[in-house]
């Protein structure tokens, strides 16, 4: 399904509409029910729609039946009720008043993106100078109309300080808490908040160093860019995927916020794993490596060890803060990618260009897909091929933060990476080898997707899970939204035939160019709703705040294409035994019996009707006729009537076809003309683009050689070093600059600079007492050389005299 959008026209459209009823006009006593796009929230001011330098979100979604959006020019928060699907199945309605929502204190900030908690009772205002937490049921009064909400700055101490170079990177909630914040910033720090104690400082911080102490690397091998939460599967619900500019991803387990609630069943079938595969193992290093699970769940989940407390008396568990105190997470990558039990070296193929800009964890059935976005259009798609482990560093002890009862209150941890021999997993071994090793799970390579975006540099792109189908990804770019679908999974769909491999689908779901591809709009806003009875849709949100609802296919999506085998039977003879013997028995096909009549009697002419031969032999051709002819038509009526509704069906079948086969028909000849103007439209493109490139092979550009294998690739390096070395530099040279501001107005600086200058004095005075004896003893040469040329000069005159004496 794709929608084209034409901002100029719709604009025009709706203003028209607008100026025509008001929607001021009327005051309605009962609750007024409109189409979503068409409330008048959203027709705004229009906005500057330039491409932003990062993706917007304005919109997001309780998961029930209310939505939010920020509205920019107003600055405050609408909160709309809608209806999915009702009446119309395509349609959302939204109540016609919405209720607004304002911050209790003075944003000082662009808000970039919105995002809701999973009980919808606080939201984040994302921007790239701060970060509030607003809760929406937390109000502090109201005015005109107007709530007033309590609103509270998260991590102004360290991520939005601006005596520092600190970048955020990623905001996200934790899935299993209401209160707890996941922040991924520029200096390599994984942090987590908690809202319900200190807002300034972190629960818990994770220094990431996926480069090994003395090894030279790369900056885009040391830089973030985006980060996700794993799924409800396994050990994925404990960990967190990090993502790195070069395409590489790391994996950190666990990490658990204190006071989050996971399900018994969960937490209980990873301790009975541990003991299972764990402690029963011949290999000590997984033995080890099993205790340190075990003795690390029994911590966090008291509960496990009480005989008392089973799945009918505790559905859920909540974590309670630990760690272990002479060990820290290990920092498991890179994932590598692994094929037919080899090895491979390579973390991203040469047909990525650019550098990895957006990362997305999603969870299908039993397979973990993890999907890579690069900069220049193309989307990596991989599979774990193993479970992911907990991995801990034995002897790099954490930094503990206690309060006065000994209780934990925040962690420190350094998370290095695992060294490269570790890192290899043969997929040829048992499972019982491969267990609780320490190895990172490899990555599956499931398809390299391709969105033929006409900007392939600097794009921005963002990835969303449909919440019906699991197996679909929206992608949101510069030029509009695609839908990439799933078809094969390798451990979900391990029954499959090999037929049905296929690699995954790509559809335009709505597009934002305007002509040429210069005139594309990015998107301010992306939502994908759904509701109980497996209908989804898209809500859309442009630079001038206008709402665009697209309702998607969800049904027929996954369905594997039908295969029509009538058309292996064109040319062929129909066999004998074909449908039409499913109505009609073959007895009745085949006729009546042959009637044998007895030889005929040289007597039978004489022979009288009333006579006993007479009568016998026409009771003998009377007994012949009923069983061959009588007893054939009682069963011909006896089929027919038996078969007249089947046949009825069928004819009926064959009409309604015959009505599709005619409305197709119909609509074939109706857009003809739209399909010829639309095929002329692209022949004189063509022609203009075939005389636009004649007159650009004049130029003295086109007869430069083409870039060798070598300079390309050295070039695609130079472009991904651009987005991540330069703003390394520019990270490292302003907080030189800050440093240096601080150190120079410090009274210690002063007293330091005093004792300099006084130093500085004390060197030139002795400077100068020696350079004044230099001076003299300069003098006493030159007059030393005087006297000694003088003496050579009589030496030379005694000696000519000599020689002239003697001669």
């Amino acid at each position: 399904m794709k929608y084209n959008f034409d901002l100029s026209e719709h604009h025009d459209e709706e203003e028209g509409r607008r100026s025509q009823t008001p929607p001021s006009a009327s005051t309605p006593k009962e609750l007024e029910w409109v189409p979503l796009h068409h409330h008048r929230v959203f027709y705004g001011p229009n906005m500057d729609s330039a491409t932003p330098a990062v993706p917007k979100n304005l919109l997001c979604w309780d998961g029930a039946s209310r939505l939010y959006f920020w509205d920019s020019y107003k600055r405050c928060l609408h909160r709309l009720s809608v209806r999915l699907g009702e009446p119309d199945p395509t349609s959302i309605l939204a109540a016609s008043s919405s209720k607004v929502l304002q911050a209790d204190v003075e944003l000082n900030i662009e808000v970039q993106r919105i995002s809701i908690n999973r009980n919808g009772s606080a939201l984040l205002l994302v921007g790239l100078d701060g970060l509030y937490v607003m809760y929406l049921y937390g109000r502090t009064s109201t005015k005109e109309n107007t709530i007033i909400c309590r609103t509270i700055l998260v991590g102004s101490e360290i991520c939005f300080d601006r005596n520092n170079a600190i970048r955020t990177l990623k905001v996200c909630w934790h899935p299993y808490s209401d209160t707890h914040l996941g922040i991924l910033s520029s200096d390599s720090v994984f942090r987590v908040f908690d809202l319900s104690s200190a807002l300034g400082q972190p629960e818990q911080e994770y220094y990431l160093q996926p480069v090994e102490p003395g090894s030279s690397h790369n900056a885009t091998s040391i830089c973030p860019v985006d980060f996700s939460f794993g799924g409800d599967h396994m050990w994925d619900r404990f960990s967190v995927f990090v993502l790195f500019s070069d395409g590489s991803v790391y994996i950190l387990c666990p990490v658990v916020p204190f006071g989050s609630v996971y399900k018994w069943e969960s937490v209980l079938e990873l301790y009975s794993d541990a003991h299972m595969f764990g402690l029963k193992s011949t290999n000590s290093k997984a033995v080890k490596k099993s205790n340190l699970a075990i003795s690390w769940l029994e911590a966090t989940f008291p509960e496990l060890t009480r005989k008392e407390v089973h799945a009918e008396t505790a559905a859920v568990l909540r974590a309670q803060p630990y760690a272990l105190f002479d060990a820290s997470i290990s920092l498991q990558g890179p994932l590598r990618k692994v094929s037919h039990g080899v090895e491979d070296k390579s973390v991203h193929p040469p047909v990525c260009e650019g550098r990895a800009v957006s990362f997305l964890y999603d969870l299908v059935s039993k397979d973990s897909i993890l999907v890579t976005a690069w900069s220049g259009g193309q989307l990596q798609i991989d599979a774990l091929a193993d479970e992911v482990q907990p991995v801990w560093k034995v002897g790099s002890p954490p930094r503990v933060c206690l309060d006065s009862t000994d209780s934990i209150v925040g962690l420190a941890m350094i998370c290095e990476s695992l060294s490269s021999d570790t890192s290899i997993l043969k997929l040829d071994l048992p499972p019982d080898h491969t267990l609780w090793l320490g190895h990172p799970p490899p990555l599956l390579r499931l398809a390299i997707v391709d969105l033929a975006l006409p900007r392939r540099s600097g794009s921005v792109l963002s990835m969303f899970v449909d919440p019906i189908i699991s197996e679909r990804i929206y992608c949101l770019h510069d030029g509009g939204i695609d839908s990439v679908v799933l078809h094969f999974l390798p451990f979900t769909n391990q029954s499959r035939d090999r037929e049905d491999m296929r690699s995954p689908s790509v559809h335009p779901v709505l597009s934002t160019f305007q002509g040429e591809a210069s005139s594309a709009f990015p998107l301010s806003g992306f939502l994908a709703l759904s509701d109980s009875f497996g209908d989804s849709w898209i809500v859309a949100l442009t630079p001038s705040n206008e709402c665009i609802v697209v309702e998607m296919e969800t049904w027929t999506t996954l369905l594997p294409p039908v295969i029509d085998k009538v058309d292996k039977h064109i040319g062929a003879e129909v066999p004998k035994d074909t449908d039409i013997s499913t109505i009609i028995s073959k007895e009745l096909l085949t006729g009546p019996k042959v009637v044998l009549l007895p030889p005929s009697s040289p007597h039978l002419r004489s022979v009288s009707a009333d006579s006993i031969e007479g009568r016998s032999t026409l009771h003998q051709y009377f007994k012949l006729f009923h069983e061959n002819y009588v007893e054939y038509a009682h069963k011909v009526y006896f089929e027919l009537q038996h078969h007249a509704p089947h046949v009825k069906k069928i004819i009926d079948d064959q009409h309604s076809r015959l009505r599709k086969a005619q409305q197709k028909i119909l609509d074939v000849e109706r857009k003809q003309e739209k399909i010829a103007d639309r095929v002329e439209h692209a022949v004189q493109f063509h022609s203009e683009l075939k005389e636009r490139l004649q007159s650009l092979g004049h130029l003295p550009a086109a007869h430069k050689r083409s870039l060798s294998k070598a300079e390309r690739e050295f070039k695609s390096e130079l472009d991904r070093y651009r987005g991540v070395e330069l703003d390394a530099l520019h990270s490292s040279i302003e907080a030189v600059n800050a440093r240096l501001k601080r150190y120079t107005h410090s009274p210690q600086a002063n007293r330091s600079n005093e004792q300099r200058q006084l130093s500085m004095r004390r060197k030139s005075h002795v400077q100068e007492n020696e350079m004044s004896l230099l001076k003299a003893s300069l003098e006493k040469l030159s007059l030393v050389n005087i006297e000694n040329a003088k003496k050579v000069k009589a030496v030379e005159s005694a000696l000519k005299c000599r020689e002239i004496g003697t001669s």
